[in-house]
């Protein structure tokens, strides 16, 4: 008889909200005061103040388990990034609860990237920036560079990173994020870049982080790379939690409510 073994929560997320506020410009006289009153009477000198409270994600609640990939869709301003941010603790919640087992890691913001420097020190300092080891990040380093293909047309991981193109620049972002095994790895548009080649490396190293137990989390305008990546998608919509379920049965249903939009793409 096979050993049942019951599914390991990742991360929780219980009647979540995450406001943002808004700040008005007021009469432009006397700003630092009138800033320090709405920091020391936030309530009142809010309204006064004209900050415009947006409510960005609504008593949104779902339960993420070890070795899923999770697919996260909706219009723009529906909220996915915001949620993204919050479940990395970037963002605070208004109300609500985040739990999270082991720590989160939000692509491109761990690897933080820079500019000034060239392609090879930040991928050193990406790794880092991650927890991992100098030995680590030498025996990985050709395999970063080779996975983001950056210098198929020539010698840029010796560039500085301002001389990449955006797409590039994520394509490298990725390759490092990727590199090691996270116990939550928040992706937010990544595989919009880049060729079809580099988005199936991508996807197929997706698939690897959740046979090593890892959750995913991605987000993406792009339907076909949700399918091919996730069993598991929630559609946030205004802030709301529209849907949460298989994959097929969520974008058919999304699909039906934005006329196709993200639907794969005809060649």
């Amino acid at each position: 008889m096979a050993e049942h073994t019951e599914p390991v929560p990742t991360v929780i997320a219980d009647e979540v909200d995450i406001v943002y506020r808004v700040n008005g410009t007021g009469s432009g006289r006397g700003s630092a005061t009138a800033a320090l009153n709405r920091i020391l009477r936030r309530g009142k000198a809010e309204k006064a103040a004209g900050v415009r409270r947006v409510h960005a994600v609504k008593k949104v609640s779902f339960v993420a388990y070890k070795g899923e990939a999770i697919g996260l869709i909706g219009t723009n301003g529906s909220g996915k990034s915001t949620l993204l941010k919050a479940v990395a603790g970037l963002l605070p919640v208004e109300s609500g609860r985040i739990y999270t087992d082991g720590q989160p890691s939000l692509l491109g913001v761990n690897a933080a990237l820079m500019n000034d420097l060239t392609g090879e020190r930040n991928v050193h300092l990406g790794g880092l920036a991650m927890g991992m080891s100098r030995e680590e990040i030498k025996s990985r380093y050709q395999e970063i560079v080779d996975f983001s293909g950056i210098n198929e047309k020539g010698d840029f991981i010796t560039l500085p990173m301002r001389t990449y193109s955006s797409g590039m620049a994520a394509r490298l972002r990725f390759s490092i994020a990727a590199a090691k095994n996270h116990d939550v790895l928040l992706i937010d548009e990544a595989l919009a870049t880049g060729d079809r080649k580099f988005q199936q490396r991508s996807e197929e190293r997706i698939r690897e982080l959740r046979k090593e137990a890892g959750t995913v989390f991605l987000v993406s305008h792009n339907n076909k790379s949700i399918r091919d990546t996730c069993e598991r998608v929630l559609w946030l919509e205004r802030g709301e939690l529209r849907m949460d379920g298989p994959t097929e049965e969520v974008l058919e249903a999304y699909e039906a409510f934005t006329g196709g939009a993200g639907k794969r793409p005809r060649k």
